[in-house]
């Protein structure tokens, strides 16, 4: 080999070693929320009792965050570092310097400048960047930085990297229910904690509703005598009555004194709480406290199941509004945030329709109906709290009636309010219930603990773009950001909250700050394996991802090929057969095993700490398929038949036996007429024609109830009273014709009904009309 080629070889291993050393990237650098421009370097920096936090002199902000940093490694570490003021913004060998930064304008209040090298840490910014400096510092630490115990034996080192990061959304937050359960302030601040750990800035508390005031108000100290307290909750998943109630009385709320330690604490982590006060619509609870605010004077029973109630404040009666100044001005008090939540959703105007006072002052304002006095309630609150320097923030329902002008909307009900809102020049949150509803569930409902209806992974969630494609550059700056939420009707425990809003929470944080081009969904499961770890340290009861190749029900025809695989790379997957629940002594599963018999595999992660996610169960069921019908048996084709129903009814099974209001064919599954009332039914019956033997899965997405037969088999059961949620079925066909019905029921609010198949040859899909 001639010596040209030997200094080519050289060249390109120098090269290869210089890029190996210092790269835009590394596997081992796993923050969350992805920062906006990261470089590795060569080398680390070691924390140790020598090292020292220094803060610009005179910089309070910059102290606190410097103790702040101090603190959490003295607790997880044991080391206990000094904290004092430098006179000069420049680095002191050995030690972590946190600087007021002029230098970097574009990165505004909360962006950052992070490089550690070797010997010293310098972190600039302006004092919520700096915070989020010291939360990226921690993520560069191991995950015991997270523990409450001082770990002895622990490294304490941090990789040399120069980050430049800052946020895309100024609005990064997270709701939480505690009106349907109630939470302790000490969960309180841990829910913060999580908040801050991903840079989430506002804690969204929603105080009022039907089932439970539980903020004191001490000019009336009723609403928390009566408001504040329930005597049973209903039993189970919410559906028609007869409720079961368990009689059992439950209530709590929260002192003055205890928001004002829950605001200093969020203050402190740069969490702006934002206080929710429900008008006019689920107020039960207070009526039942003051029953003279509402339009039949009562008497009233602080709601004991969920939904709507028709019973609302009296929009004609002004001592309602005396109420609602008084409390607003002692809520005033206890928040000093900008935006105050006034609801404004799911208000029936059934009351105001057949009440006097609201009549009344529907003529004496020159209101056209029911709408626009709501709007009227709203757009007065609006001004009595603009007087007092602040404003209010509603659900997309506050847009019925015209918006009140300085009103700024969350929009869940789809992304059509934020939308309308942002064109008007308002500012928007968006929170679509199709993406930020964390109380429903993650995966297959069979593996899940009971929760709202509905499914969204983490995965939807993090594909989630909050500026919707519709808006003009412009009208795009209106949309603030995103927020989740966690509403409890069925969450009881501050354990439950965490499962249900983390790791949704994470990908939610991804997505409110890291730059959409650097959002990967690979990527984000990567850096997740390391995030499980410093979640375990703050003892987080997560949502462990799911298993994949292990849904609630597979069938096949002679054999099966079974591949569990999991996102966690720190874990193993053990596995039964028998029935019993895995342990760390199962067997690991570690290649695809082959089944000829109906078999039920449960299996579950354990990561090496011993911890143990939750158990997924798989049915592998054997079927022979079934024999196509002969023309004779059925018409080829779709027809329908349509119920129009006087009040709604709890599911499909309860068609049977009305006499449909109409009948005709149709092509496809779809709603025949435009214009459907609020409650109705439809059955769809016909043939599909299967293109080749094999195993066809069929999903029903409905919002309500639903359920699927093909040749007079249940595959799709997605019955009941719920919003927009996909169930998933599957079957043996031979080719040919086979018959099919979909049954559907509307009880109120959104209507959908999709019907998909995936089998041989066909990608899921819509049934195409080339198929009945």
């Amino acid at each position: 080999m001639n010596r040209s080629w030997w200094s080519t070889i050289i060249a390109i291993f120098i090269f290869m070693l210089i890029a190996g050393c210092d790269t835009s990237e590394d596997s081992k650098i796993n923050i969350i929320p992805k920062p906006l421009e990261l470089k590795v370097l060569r080398g680390a920096f070691r924390i140790d009792s020598t090292t020292q936090v220094l803060f610009s002199q005179g910089d309070d902000a910059a102290a606190h965050v410097a103790r702040y940093l101090a603190e959490r490694i003295e607790k997880a570490g044991g080391l206990k570092l000094k904290v004092s003021s430098a006179t000069q913004a420049t680095l002191v060998p050995g030690a972590i310097l946190l600087a007021a930064d002029q230098s970097a304008p574009e990165l505004g209040d909360e962006g950052y400048l992070l490089e550690a090298k070797r010997d010293g840490i310098v972190l600039q910014g302006r004092p919520a960047g700096l915070f989020y400096g010291v939360q990226t510092l921690f993520q560069l630490l191991p995950p015991q930085i997270y523990g409450d115990e001082a770990r002895s034996g622990v490294e304490w080192t941090i990789p040399a990297v120069r980050i430049k990061d800052k946020p895309r959304f100024q609005w990064r937050g997270m709701h939480l229910d505690v009106g349907r359960h109630f939470f302790p302030v000490e969960f309180i601040k841990k829910y913060i904690d999580e908040m801050a750990m991903h840079k989430m800035n506002v804690f969204h508390w929603h105080l009022t509703e039907d089932q439970g005031w539980r903020i004191e108000i001490k000019k009336y100290p009723r609403l928390n005598e009566i408001g504040s307290w329930r005597d049973g909750t209903i039993v189970g998943r919410m559906g028609r009555p007869p409720y079961k109630i368990d009689n059992i009385r439950y209530g709590g709320y929260y002192t003055q004194d205890e928001i004002r330690e829950v605001v200093h604490y969020a203050k402190e982590r740069f969490v702006t709480v934002v206080p929710e006060i429900e008008l006019p619509g689920h107020s039960v609870a207070a009526l039942a406290a003051y029953p003279e605010l509402s339009c039949t004077g009562g008497p009233f029973k602080v709601r004991q199941i969920w939904g709507i109630s028709d019973d609302i404040y009296c929009a004609g009666n002004d001592q309602v509004f005396e109420f609602l100044e008084d409390v607003l001005s002692e809520v005033l008090e206890l928040f000093p945030s900008e935006y105050i939540h006034i609801g404004g959703d799911e208000a029936p105007k059934i009351r105001w329709q057949n009440c006097p006072k609201c009549q009344q002052r529907i003529r004496e304002e020159g209101l056209k109906d029911e709408h626009e006095l709501q709007s009227y309630f709203i757009r007065r609150i609006e001004k009595f709290l603009n007087a007092k320097g602040r404003r209010i923030i509603g659900w997309d329902e506050i847009l019925e009636g015209g918006l009140a002008p300085n009103a700024a909307v969350m929009s869940w009900r789809g992304v059509e309010g934020g939308i309308a809102a942002a064109r008007q020049g308002h500012n928007v949150v968006m929170t679509p219930s199709s993406h930020c509803y964390f109380n429903q569930y993650q995966g297959d409902e069979a593996n899940e603990p009971m929760a709202f209806v509905g499914t969204i992974s983490l995965k939807k969630v993090y594909g989630y773009e909050p500026i919707p494609d519709e808006l003009t550059p412009e009208q795009a700056r209106n949309v603030l950001g995103a927020q989740g939420n966690v509403w409890t009707e069925y969450i009881k425990t501050p354990e439950r909250v965490e499962y249900q809003a983390l790791p949704r929470m994470c990908a939610l944080a991804e997505v409110v700050w890291s730059a959409k081009a650097k959002r990967d969904y690979q990527d984000f499961t990567r850096r997740m394996s390391a995030h499980y770890q410093r979640l375990d340290e703050m003892d987080v009861n997560y949502h462990w991802p799911a298993l994949t190749g292990l849904e609630a029900q597979n069938v096949f025809i002679d054999e099966m090929t079974v591949n569990i695989g999991n996102q966690r790379r720190d874990a193993e997957i053990h596995y039964t057969l028998d029935g019993s629940e895995p342990t760390k002594e199962s067997p690991v599963f570690s290649t695809p095993m082959t089944i000829t018999t109906p078999t039920v595999i449960k299996a579950r992660e354990i990561v090496p700490n011993g911890r143990m996610g939750q158990v997924y169960e798989g049915h592998f069921i054997k079927q022979q398929p079934l024999d196509p019908v002969s023309l004779q048996a059925g018409r080829q084709g779709l027809s329908f038949q349509y119920f129009k129903l006087d009040e709604p009814i709890n599911a499909t099974t309860d068609l049977a036996g009305l006499t449909p209001t109409e009948t005709g064919r149709i092509e496809t599954i779809a709603f025949p007429y435009d214009d459907l009332p609020e409650a109705f039914g439809l059955i769809f019956s016909g043939t599909i024609k299967v293109p080749a033997d094999g195993v066809y899965a069929f999903f029903v997405l409905s919002n309500d109830g639903s359920r699927l037969f093909v040749d007079s088999r249940l595959i799709v059961e997605n019955d009941g009273w719920h919003g927009a949620n996909e169930k998933r079925g599957q079957i043996a066909l031979k080719a040919g014709l086979h018959s099919i019905r979909t049954d559907y029921i509307q009880a109120g609010g959104g209507k959908a009904l999709k019907v998909f198949v995936k089998g041989p040859g066909i990608e899921k899909q819509e049934i195409p009309a080339s198929m009945f």
